[in-house]
């Protein structure tokens, strides 16, 4: 397969797509702390759930979702190949980490990855989906649930559509999200990492 300069281009378009951090706008625009100055300092949906409450966290969610999803589905639309999809989706995953606007501090990727593999295949996300929704189910630690997923995620994706391309990518992605997680590795292990709904703002 020929590499095309039409992936530049999309690579561009969905790197700065994915640089655009919903939880620092949401936030700003419901009157709430910085994401990156409260709590894990992380500008994600997770953070923003534990300081700002659950609609915040919810649009914050889907927002990050969307800059994984949109990319992905539009130039399936365009072209449609493995590689094509592999590229547009690790670039807007890539924006998401190391956003252009933010001096390259961004959030951790858990939503825009899920946000890729919807795009890519929806059973693919759905499956790797379901996998976080049982973790949270039996531990409520989303960092364990989403770096589970994770590493589910590249087998999930073979099961599904057999490309090594697509496999890679997904693997590339995981592997990541894992070190963005590091921190949250090290206080999983130290018994201090805190679980799903704790840290709730306070009522006014």
């Amino acid at each position: 397969m020929s590499f095309e300069p039409a992936y530049f281009a999309y690579a561009l378009i969905a790197y700065l797509l994915g640089s655009i951090s919903t939880a620092i706008i949401i936030c700003k625009l419901m009157g709430l702390e910085d994401p990156r100055q409260v709590g894990s300092n992380n500008p994600g949906a997770t953070n923003v759930l534990r300081t700002g409450g659950k609609k915040a966290a919810i649009i914050t969610l889907l927002g990050d979702m969307l800059k994984g999803l949109l990319p992905v589905l539009a130039v399936q639309q365009l072209h449609g190949d493995a590689l094509t999809l592999a590229i547009t989706g690790s670039s807007a995953f890539l924006g998401h980490l190391y956003p252009l606007y933010y001096r390259f501090r961004g959030g951790k990727g858990v939503a825009t990855f899920y946000g890729v593999l919807l795009g890519i295949n929806w059973m693919i996300g759905l499956a790797a989906l379901t996998v976080w929704g049982l973790m949270a189910l039996l531990f409520r630690i989303s960092a364990l649930s989403a770096l589970v997923s994770a590493l589910c995620s590249p087998f999930i994706t073979w099961y599904f559509d057999a490309s090594v391309t697509l496999t890679t990518a997904t693997a590339f992605m995981a592997l990541l999200l894992f070190w963005r997680h590091r921190s949250n590795i090290k206080n999983m292990i130290q018994g201090t990492e805190k679980p799903i709904g704790t840290d709730k703002p306070k009522p006014e």
